[in-house]
């Protein structure tokens, strides 16, 4: 199973010269420094809807990803994007449920699961990011927060459908702050989840869903995530805007 690397740009860069221009760095370095990679690791790039089109790539070891969708195919929705759109510009991701949606667009987890059906019957395949703040570790209530937003935002997609959904877990305090989760404490979350997803859908589904790590990720910390908390891969903010920086935490994940 490959390891998979995701680079959410966020509202990054300011020009479509420059995200050509960091696009380009990105494939030239994978290719010029990774030779083995595209055995050990799948990299997705997620940049913002408007450079979609303008980054379209047939490059196998360079995928395309959207930041966000809604979940209707088409329609009277200004400002939104569907997952058929994703889907003709090039992408075969989405990430869905980001707690940056949340925080400023009050997004629930009933939005994310109407995104994460839309996404899946435009056969892209869905990041559902969940996460706990700072408030559920004081309370002890990581866990049960965990628990409720896969209930959530997972009510009513089936086995058959699940199987290709990705999981992200990023702790909403370790985005963007320097302040990134332990490895052994991300390794405890990784069993958790497992245990809620047998829960909810069965212990094959547990086993080969595959789980993300994400929150101040950068290349010193990127292979503990893998061989201590078996992760089976990244997603990633800031870091991924600096090229050398990004190749750098895919050479320590395929090297891991």
């Amino acid at each position: 199973m490959k390891t998979l690397v995701i680079a959410n740009w966020k509202m990054n860069p300011q020009t479509l010269a420059e995200a050509k221009t960091l696009f380009d760095s990105i494939r030239k370095g994978i290719k010029n420094t990774c030779p083995e990679l595209s055995r050990r690791v799948e990299v997705v790039i997620c940049p913002p809807f408007i450079y979609l089109s303008e980054l379209k790539t047939t490059d196998s070891k360079l995928k395309l990803g959207g930041q966000d969708c809604f979940w209707e195919d088409k329609g009277a929705f200004t400002g939104e994007i569907s997952t058929k759109q994703l889907k003709n510009s090039g992408c075969n991701f989405v990430i869905i449920g980001h707690s940056e949606r949340e925080k400023y667009f009050s997004e629930t987890d009933e939005v994310a699961n109407k995104k994460i059906k839309s996404a899946i019957k435009s056969k892209i395949r869905p990041i559902f990011c969940i996460g706990d703040t700072l408030e559920d570790r004081k309370r002890g209530n990581v866990q049960q927060t965990l628990t409720c937003q896969i209930k959530k935002g997972l009510r009513g997609v089936r086995q058959s459908e699940v199987k290709n959904l990705i999981l992200a877990y990023e702790p909403v305090w370790a985005i963007g702050t320097g302040k990134p989760c332990s490895a052994n404490e991300v390794q405890k979350i990784n069993l958790c989840l497992r245990k809620i997803l047998t829960k909810f859908y069965s212990v094959k589904i547990s086993q080969n869903m595959l789980i993300l790590y994400g929150g101040s990720v950068n290349s010193k910390n990127a292979r503990a995530y893998i061989t201590e908390a078996g992760m089976q891969g990244l997603l990633i903010g800031g870091a991924s805007l600096n090229a050398k920086e990004f190749i750098k935490i895919i050479k320590e994940v395929a090297g891991s």
